[in-house]
């Protein structure tokens, strides 16, 4: 039994980071994170010209059909890259939500477009996931929203939104509809721009098919994540173990030092049983469905914390240099700490798998 990807998946996550490294190599990234108005509409076209805007939409709606493990892949490559632009939201979570709660006109009208990168969807679920902060929250009554959504994916560009009220109902509201408001929030990583968005009482057409479709997209949202975690961890790793080939101190390279090598040994041993934790959190997602709110929250809760350790651990084997623009390495660190906290830290993440193994209340 053969318990890889792929030989067909491994192709298209090196394919797609050859790609990544046309369209979007580090200096790509650095004029993307210095101006606010840039909007990575390039790299996001790169990505639709791929097929990743329609990853997880089915062939008729003119997607590819994949599933999320596919789709994690991709995100382990994006992670890797640091790409600015639209995915989690946009190409997987959005998608994923018409596809388990929207009607059949809905998914007509959207996932064809979605699908052939004509929209950007915004999701908009953090309060329903990781909690509401700020007086966040959005209420639903007569088919309008009313409240205030924030860490919104994808906000600013967005064509379309799924919304999630505080009962745990879904609803698309379209991106020009009356009441509906959107400002930039600045948060650590700025290579993946976030917004809040305010609803008075904004038209909204609820999503009624799958009662089950917010934690669904809570799992996805949480497996990829990590996914991009993985990626951007395994980044980490290579840059401190070339740095410590080259970089001399003492008449010799430090990557001879024991310590040094510790270090980067102890990074790598930390990392690697996280490639078939997320793999397997990705798969089970739909192959194994019973399982898979438990190996997301496992996934997402200790690759966050994997990755907090290889981002600091990566910067002290770059020494003074780890923290200087000219490497760039706070990119995939920013990245890596904002992925931590994203739809929930940690903390909250074992709390809901206590919850799942019957554990605690």
């Amino acid at each position: 039994m053969d318990f890889s990807i792929t030989p067909d998946q491994r192709l298209m996550q090196e394919s797609l980071a050859r790609t990544l490294a046309d369209v979007s190599g580090l200096e790509r990234v650095r004029r993307f994170a210095g101006d606010p108005a840039d909007k990575g509409a390039d790299v996001y076209a790169a990505l639709a010209d791929f097929g990743l805007t329609g990853i997880v939409i089915p062939e008729e709606y003119g997607g590819l059909g994949l599933g999320l493990l596919d789709a994690a892949l991709a995100a382990e490559a994006l992670g890797a890259a640091v790409a600015p632009g639209p995915f989690l939201g946009a190409c997987v979570l959005a998608p994923l939500a018409l596809r388990l709660a929207g009607s059949k006109a809905q998914q007509g009208e959207w996932l064809p477009k979605i699908a052939a990168g004509q929209v950007v969807a915004g999701v908009a679920i953090a309060e329903q996931v990781a909690g509401a902060r700020d007086g966040a929250g959005v209420t639903a009554s007569g088919g309008k929203l009313t409240g205030k959504a924030l860490f919104v994916t994808d906000a600013l560009i967005a064509d379309l939104f799924i919304v999630a009220d505080q009962a745990g109902g879904l609803h698309l509201v379209r991106g020009d509809a009356a009441g509906l408001t959107r400002s930039a929030m600045i948060s650590i990583d700025l290579t993946r721009p976030l917004g809040e968005v305010v609803f008075a009482a904004t038209p909204a057409e609820p999503l009624e098919g799958d009662a089950g479709a917010l934690a669904a997209l809570r799992d996805a949202g949480w497996t990829l994540l990590a996914a991009d975690t993985l990626g951007a961890a395994q980044v980490m790793i290579d840059k401190a173990v070339d740095y410590a080939k080259e970089r001399r101190q003492f008449g010799r390279v430090i990557g001879s030092f024991q310590a040094v090598k510790h270090l980067c040994a102890e990074m790598a041993a930390e990392l690697e049983p996280c490639r078939a934790l997320v793999w397997y959190a990705a798969y089970a997602f739909d192959d194994a469905p019973d399982e898979a709110s438990l190996t997301a929250a496992h996934a997402k809760a200790h690759t966050s914390e994997v990755g907090r350790f290889i981002a600091r651990t990566a910067t002290e084997v770059h020494g003074g240099m780890g923290i200087t623009d000219l490497l760039g390495l706070h990119f995939w660190f920013k990245r890596i700490g904002l992925n931590r906290q994203l739809l929930g830290g940690p903390e909250r993440v074992r709390r809901l798998a206590a919850q799942i193994q019957g554990l605690t209340a």
